[in-house]
């Protein structure tokens, strides 16, 4: 019993960072129809902004910070002078841009900070708390995670139900000609979007980073998880990508831990497998394809 509730907390630690990631995915897809593969990579060159931060000014706090920004801004512009011409243009474009960008921006990472291994810092230990008399496989880190991402998700809901700004963001998204005709700068509010899920990403990468260590392609395993529960949710849905993003940690969790850490991607791969088979739009989309 205590090794599954072991594997469970695990898995719903690494779950809700690849629901973030997921989320960053279908906002991006559901305002501009684009699959952004170079999302890992953006997060992964943010936090060595982070890693160099920590090396000139030694504060965790100060260097996620900056890798956020830092997302918000490398998002924007990526969507305002790189996407944003082949948005309209056939799908295949937009993903060989976005593929061509993975690519890039490692070998640029690799360029300027080598490709070794670089350590990030924790704000809290990674010791696993005692409960009872009994050591979890749950630290104070790993609570930290899980409510950093769990607040920024709170705060995405607010945004897009409550404000001014997301609901011009979901006009933009669903019906952005009529949306021009109220009077709303689409353009402005998709490369918003952009910056907010590479903000989330660069976020992301920040927490994940400890665990990991650094490199040019520490993050691309996150991604593809990311990737896998975002289809399985539906990339139309944000509550899909969450949900998706804890089955898939929770599944890779109770795979690696009671079959072995090298089936774990089979997991993943079968989970996805049986959802496109029986639900091939995911989970959580809906049954008619939305029309823009």
């Amino acid at each position: 019993m205590g090794r599954f509730v072991d594997l469970t907390l695990r898995g719903a630690t690494n779950g809700f960072c690849y629901s973030a990631v997921a989320l960053g995915l279908v906002m991006i897809w559901r305002a501009t129809r684009i699959l952004n593969f170079a999302q890992g990579a953006m997060a992964m060159l943010t936090t060595y902004i982070a890693v160099t931060v920590v090396e000139h000014h030694g504060s965790y706090w100060l260097a996620v910070g900056v890798a956020v920004v830092s997302g918000a801004v490398l998002g924007g512009l990526i969507e305002r002078f790189v996407v944003r011409p082949v948005e309209h243009r056939p799908p295949l474009n937009a993903v060989i841009v976005t593929l061509g960008l993975l690519v890039a921006i490692e070998a640029l990472a690799g360029m300027i900070w080598g490709g070794g291994l670089r350590p990030f810092p924790t704000p809290f230990s990674q010791l696993g708390l005692v409960v009872g008399h009994e050591r979890v496989a749950f630290s104070a880190f790993d609570i930290y995670i899980l409510g950093s991402i769990v607040v920024v998700l709170g705060l995405l809901v607010v945004l897009f139900r409550f404000t001014a700004v997301g609901l011009r963001m979901r006009a933009s998204a669903f019906a952005p000609e009529v949306a021009r005709l109220l009077g709303v700068r689409v353009g402005r509010s998709l490369t918003l979007g952009w910056a907010l899920a590479s903000a989330l990403g660069a976020l992301v990468g920040a927490l994940v980073a400890p665990g990991l260590l650094v490199s040019p392609n520490f993050m691309d395993a996150v991604f593809i998880y990311g990737f896998t529960a975002a289809v399985i949710g539906g990339l139309e849905s944000p509550v899909g990508a969450v949900v998706g993003g804890l089955g898939t940690g929770l599944v890779l969790s109770y795979v690696g831990g009671y079959l072995g850490s090298p089936v774990e991607d089979l997991g993943a791969l079968a989970m996805l497998m049986v959802v496109l088979m029986v639900r091939p739009q995911g989970l959580f989309a809906p049954v008619s394809e939305r029309r823009v």
